[in-house]
């Protein structure tokens, strides 16, 4: 074994790696660039080595994780005598792993040639083919032109698939079901490639309708010993993104898991692998009108590709695989770690069995709400979930920045149970005591996705995701969101000014919708933010609180007006009905509760209370108790000021104070055809000019955030009349890019802003 080994990696696998070292008594090695300098996983090292220029700060990966001079000078500096490189980054670069040995370096992997010649889709199709594994077909050529391309999907029959043949995880495919749009696709895909891979090599595939992706892990020794630990199934996805993974698959049978067990063993030992790795299969699913018949014997399989690195889905086998007489369960790092020190494998495949159910849910910094777009920020208040059978794997602590520059999973939650359903039913647990403020996640959409009828039948396919989104979006949307906020009905006379002594008309409205009662904890929040501390004797001047109280009245509304990103702006009014009914609970508290009323927009009053606990509001309302995870945004600078986080059920959202001088005071960004950055990111390709007349539609120019492509087009024919994006600058979100005058009102001259 080892005795030092560098982790060329950050984030979440770069912890997980560190901590089986620090478990096996393996001093540990962190690289980092600027921006990770605090994260959690240059923390838990040994050590830790900066990467990026020495004159300046550049975080950017290009100038530090895939730095192979710096990341070899690092292991030199350090002693170490072996380099884990996780996924993603340099983790399947020949390249790389050649320099390794170059420099005296073990490389925790697979042989360079095995990396090259699995990272080549296209030579990695010939070589399983030659080896006995079914292929899907497609486009055969070493590096097909745009013609090939196209030749070969006429030749087999539309829909088709693009992939870039050097990449993996989805980024750069496209899914072509048009022959008059493959030509734009094929150029949109090489260069995604290019960016992404630094290779534009494409191949094309015939796409399996309704196809499930269920991939085999398999683990090689350097002593002949290949042996395959079952599949994973990963069909939840959304644009080639894995969402969901769980081990085993519903979907194979005991003869068709032995198939594509041993076909995945002999793709790898077709090229000569070892170390641990993961043959991705193709399986068509079965019709629902099949006869039961249709679900016996070996079913079709086909295979896609090999990932020469272990896969960030790789704890669900670890949770869901026993090995041996004592139902061992295994640590992939650990025997990558074994494997490579030149330890043969301890057991066969007639050791390795399925013994119960694991599924993971990937956290990444996206907003479902906004199809998905990246997002960022900082984390305020993070809370992991505990309980049996669950595990997180995370790379971020409170106070992280999460910026556009990396991969934007941030943790995975495991769940395990003795079946499927106990894993179900923990991981949507665990989902919604997931607590992240700060920073918009997907954490609360993976809950509602693991509750769709569909999933829970375990009926999944690739495009399940999609076409729910699509055709169902009701259940996948959030209860809380304001995006569910219709205006409330308005609210008669007498409901309008309920008083102490009269609270029938208070009550006699319909209970307000979870969407509501998020609007009501924003503004109760930001009342109790009015109240002053005490003084050190506990005094606190009553002509201080936010009470409303007038001489000889009823007490005054306070009005809070706030606006959440794509919403309209709301005013939710407060007024007290008894002194000093917004409180901090204590351990002691008593006597009876002090309650407000509440009124959003025109709509009726409600009679509400809400009491802090330790980072929670609860507030009830109509009888009706909720509880809020809250945290404030307080940076400096932030245009609206501080910001209001609430979080429920895995979701959280931003609640900012609306104010409508500031707003209408901000000229060009309120224009109609102001068209503002959906997400922070770097401007790749300016495609038009100030002064240019465009159409609706007509794509003006695209940003790239965290591997994704998003193209800003013209909202309706007009012409360019203020451009401030440059290719290569990096943008924040809401940043002001294009203004396009509409047709009949472009009168003014264009203008060029730096």
């Amino acid at each position: 074994m080892f005795d030092t080994v560098l982790v060329a990696n950050r984030g979440e696998i770069a912890l997980r790696v560190i901590r089986t070292l620090r478990r096996l008594g393996v001093r540990s090695v962190a690289v980092f660039s600027d921006a990770d300098a605090d994260a959690p996983h240059v923390r838990e090292a040994d050590v830790a080595v900066r990467l990026g220029p020495a004159d300046r700060s550049d975080s950017s990966a290009a100038e530090t994780y895939l730095r192979t001079d710096q990341i070899l000078a690092a292991a030199r500096r350090t002693g170490a005598q072996a380099v884990h490189p996780g996924y993603g980054f340099l983790a399947e670069n020949p390249g790389f792993a050649r320099a390794c040995a170059d420099a005296g370096l073990v490389f925790i992997g697979p042989p360079p040639g095995a990396v090259e010649l699995m990272g080549d889709k296209i030579n990695a199709k010939e070589a399983v083919r030659t080896a006995g594994v079914p292929v899907v077909p497609g486009s055969q050529a070493t590096a097909p032109t745009d013609e090939d391309l196209v030749a070969a999907a006429d030749e087999i029959g539309y829909p088709v698939l693009l992939k870039p043949s050097a990449g993996g995880g989805g980024k750069g495919m496209r899914l072509v079901r048009d022959p008059a749009e493959l030509p734009t696709e094929i150029a949109a895909a090489r260069r995604v490639a290019r960016t992404a891979f630094g290779d534009d090599t494409l191949l094309l595939e015939r796409w399996v309708d309704r196809p499930r992706h269920i991939e085999v892990q398999v683990l090689a020794d350097a002593h002949g010993t290949t042996v395959h630990l079952g599949e994973r199934e990963c069909s939840l996805q959304r644009r080639h993104q894995k969402l969901i993974e769980e081990a085993p698959s519903v979907l194979l049978n005991a003869e068709t898991r032995a198939a594509m067990g041993a076909a995945a063993v002999r793709a790898a030992e077709s090229c000569g692998y070892t170390g641990a790795g993961t043959v991705e299969f193709i399986v068509p699913g079965i019709d629902p009108d099949a006869p039961a018949s249709a679900a016996e014997g070996v079913r079709d399989f086909f295979f896609m590709e090999m990932n020469t690195r272990l896969q960030v889905e790789h704890p669900v086998t670890e949770l869901a695989v026993a090995v041996g007489p004592e139902s061992a369960r295994l640590d992939l790092v650990e025997w990558q770690l074994r494997v490579a020190s030149g330890e043969p494998l301890s057991f066969g495949q007639s050791d390795v069995s399925f013994l119960g159910h694991a599924i993971e849910a990937r956290i990444c910094a996206e907003d479902p709400e906004r199809d998905f777009l990246p997002t960022g920020g900082r984390i305020l208040t993070l809370d992991e979930p505990q309980g049996e059978g669950i595990r997180v794997d995370s790379g971020v602590a409170p106070g992280t920045v999460v910026t556009s520059a990396y991969d934007p999973m941030l943790a995975k939650v495991i769940a395990y149970g003795p079946d499927r359903p106990t894993a179900l039913r923990r991981l949507r647990a665990a989902l919604a005591d997931t607590r992240i403020l700060g920073v918009t996640t997907n954490t609360g959409f993976l809950r509602r996705l693991l509750a769709h009828p569909d999933v829970v039948a375990g009926r999944l396919d690739t495009g399940l995701v999609e076409r729910t989104a699509q055709q169902q979006p009701a259940l996948l949307v959030a209860p809380h969101s304001p995006s569910n906020a219709a205006a409330p009905t308005a609210a008669t006379p007498d409901a309008a000014a309920p008083t102490a002594t009269d609270p029938a008309d208070a009550s006699a409205s319909e209970p307000p919708s979870p969407a509501h009662l998020l609007y009501y904890a924003a503004a109760l929040a930001r009342h109790l933010d009015l109240t002053p501390a005490a003084d050190p004797g506990g005094w606190t001047d009553p002509f201080s609180l936010p009470s409303g109280w007038r001489l000889g009245g009823t007490p005054a509304w306070t009005t809070h007006r706030l606006r959440t990103p794509g919403q309209d702006p709301v005013s939710v009014r407060i007024r007290s009905i008894t002194a000093g009914n917004v409180t901090d609970a204590t351990d002691n508290a008593s006597g009876a509760a002090r309650e407000v009323e509440l009124q959003l927009d025109a709509g009726p009053v409600h009679r509400a209370r809400a009491t802090l606990v330790a980072e929670r509001l609860h507030l009830t309302v109509d009888g009706l108790q909720t509880a809020f995870a809250l945290a404030t945004d307080a940076t400096p600078g932030l245009p609206a000021g501080p910001v209001t986080w609430l979080g429920i059920e895995g979701d959280a959202w931003p609640m900012h104070a609306y104010d409508p001088v500031v707003e209408s005071a901000g000229g060009a960004s309120a224009h109609h055809g102001a068209l503002t950055a959906p997400m922070p990111g770097t401007v790749t390709v300016v495609k038009t000019t100030a002064g240019e007349t465009v159409r609706k539609g007509q794509p003006l120019l695209v940003l790239e955030a965290m591997k994704m492509e998003h193209v800003i087009a013209a909202p309706h024919d007009g012409v360019v009349a203020e451009l401030r994006a440059t290719a290569g600058a990096t943008v924040a979100m809401e940043d002001l890019l294009v203004v396009v005058t509409p047709a009949e009102a472009a009168a003014e001259p264009a203008e060029v802003r730096s």
